[in-house]
């Protein structure tokens, strides 16, 4: 089996790896087995928080949602019913929005909601 020289592969995955790094605090950003160490730790937190940016938003619209749910005398989970009994799909990003920017619109959806409800 004829030799392998691997020099210029290595050399091109530690300055990739080092690359990662650069702005890291101290030798982390230079000396390659730190590097590796943090790159691969900040892979995992940049996966594990990308899941938890999911659930951080989903929360804020709901807390938004409910809110303006408040200002029209429903509770979030009364809106969200009267909504499905009313035939409106909106996501709760969507609503959310309203809810801040369009308090006029949110109001009409709240009054349908509430419609809906009183006539089950």
């Amino acid at each position: 089996m004829p030799r392998v020289k691997r020099s210029v592969h290595a050399r091109k995955k530690r300055r990739e790896v080092l690359e990662q790094a650069s702005g890291y605090w101290g030798l982390k950003s230079k000396v390659y087995r730190r590097a590796k160490e943090q790159v691969m730790r900040s892979g995992n937190y940049a996966f594990r928080d990308r899941k938890a940016r999911k659930r951080d938003f989903r929360r804020l619209w709901i807390i938004r949602i409910n809110a303006g749910a408040r200002q029209h005398g429903m509770s979030y989970s009364q809106l969200v019913h009267g909504m499905k009994l009313a035939g409106i799909e909106l996501d709760r990003k969507i609503l959310a929005d309203l809810a801040v920017a369009e308090p006029k619109a949110f109001g009409a959806i709240a009054a349908q909601a509430k419609a809906a409800i009183a006539a089950a």
